[in-house]
């Protein structure tokens, strides 16, 4: 197998790049009204390349938002089976005049393929379709193992379809591991194995001052200003060192093992470079005594996304808006519980918001934290097929971002997750020309049917 598995990614380059170029035209944003035809069109364009890729059962599932998809492959008798996960929805494209190409129209430059779910996560996702193609379609005919896949057009938007439909269909998505490709690598040609993701808690925070907008000579010093409010709200929350000022806040977060760390000292990773080449400021932020790793890993963080409210545009309008509106989330780490930190975050706002406004904070979405064990036989299969592709030992690394779902997994069917992903630092994940290295797409195919193969020789 490892030798077809290479063939077949060499004989197949150009037109599977096609297929992917093809996906990537389809604006699926699932956060936008407009845009929910597309989302539909996107489901349907995978159920197609699934069919001929030679999956089964493959469907479009109706839900109250964005569409799930679902298919199978299940004839590997007393073999191990493998649910695939991945998302079919983008993010919106906003700033538009940032991106050198138009976002969904495909452009190599470079050897990086550059279009909106390039990386996130399109373009990872479908390496799981390719290598199923690579067995039933231009190999044996057969897979190494079962698998089944659950796709979703709602990871952008908070998920509610597919949290509600995993734990209703705890039978029909049995299985033994689950395979998310939606991570990345900690640096190009380092294969590596994501053990861990910080949960979430994204919450809206409204002000409302007087009934209207009032002209703030003749109200101003007198009526209260809701986008004052909505800053006092704020630095009432986190202080200029970075710590998190809620109540009760850091009172169950779990510090990583010395172990851990210690691993983490030894990566190829420099402050310094990742201060210019990644985030490109005048110098890092957060809590002292942490290093930045740790700081993004295993830390609680408190982000504020935008604020609406009042007059924006050019020139000038001396108004008091009536309402302003600030989005705020908080990235959890292990032991914090999402409804135990919203009620300590909605007690605490509503304790420090000034006089005269009246606040309400809403939770959009939250998930929890994520430990994978790295000693469980699947983990043992991704790092054999990593090794296969590298000629080198994977590393273990955590990611301070969320996937909501993996957390799900875990707590509605018990499985045990294998976050093996495609992506770089510097892919521009929500960010405009997001990319994906065209080597990692064709690495993670292969990746992928070798990782098959490994779990099937674990056997039954």
């Amino acid at each position: 197998m490892p030798d077809h598995a290479a063939a077949f990614v060499h004989d197949h380059r150009d037109r599977m790049l096609d297929e992917l170029k093809e996906f990537l035209r389809i604006p699926s944003i699932s956060t936008l009204p407009e845009n929910r035809a597309d989302v539909r069109r996107a489901a349907s364009w995978l159920v197609k390349k699934m069919r001929a890729a030679g999956l089964e059962h493959a469907e479009v599932i109706a839900t109250e938002g964005h569409p799930l998809v679902y298919a199978d492959f299940l004839h590997a008798t007393g073999r191990p089976t493998v649910l695939c996960y991945g998302h079919y929805d983008v993010q919106p494209v906003d700033p538009i005049d940032r991106w050198t190409s138009p976002p969904f129209e495909p452009t190599v430059r470079r050897g990086n393929l550059y279009a909106r779910g390039a990386c996130d996560d399109k373009g990872q996702m479908y390496t799981h379709v390719k290598a199923v193609e690579g067995f039933l379609r231009h190999g044996p005919g057969r897979l190494p193992c079962n698998v089944k896949f659950l796709i979703e057009g709602e990871e952008e938007s908070g998920g509610h379809a597919i949290a509600a439909f995993v734990p209703k269909n705890r039978k029909r998505l049995r299985a033994d591991c689950v395979l998310v490709s939606d991570t990345g690598m900690f640096a190009p040609g380092l294969p590596t194995l994501d053990v861990g993701l910080r949960g979430i808690l994204y919450t809206e925070i409204r002000v409302r001052g007087a009934a209207g907008d009032l002209h703030s000579g003749m109200y101003g010093g007198a009526a209260p200003n809701p986008l004052q409010a909505v800053a006092e709200i704020i630095t009432a929350c986190k202080d200029r060192g970075g710590k998190v000022l809620i109540p009760g806040f850091y009172g169950k977060v779990r510090r990583p093992s010395k172990t851990e760390i210690s691993s983490w000292k030894r990566l190829p990773f420099s402050e310094k470079k990742f201060l210019k080449e990644e985030v490109g400021a005048a110098a890092l932020t957060g809590e002292k005594g942490f290093s930045a790793l740790e700081r993004m890993w295993a830390r609680p963080t408190f982000e504020v996304h935008g604020i609406r409210g009042g007059f924006t545009g050019e020139g000038a309008k001396t108004v008091i808006p009536a309402e302003a509106v600030a989005k705020v989330s908080m990235r959890l780490v292990p032991d914090q519980d999402p409804a135990a930190i919203m009620r300590l975050f909605a007690g605490h706002v509503a304790k420090v918001a000034p006089r005269g406004v009246k606040v309400t904070v809403r939770q959009a979405h939250g998930a929890p934290a994520t430990l994978i064990d790295p000693d469980n036989r699947f983990i043992g299969a991704a790092v054999a097929a990593l090794r296969d592709i590298f000629g080198k030992e994977p590393v273990f690394v955590r990611s301070g971002g969320s996937i909501p779902v993996v957390g799900l997994f875990t707590s509605a069917l018990n499985l045990p997750c294998v976050l093996m992903g495609w992506g770089l630092p510097d892919d521009n994940l929500h960010a405009p020309d997001e990319k994906l290295a065209v080597e990692n797409y064709f690495k993670g195919i292969e990746g992928t049917m070798r990782f098959f193969d490994r779990v099937g020789a674990l056997g039954g």
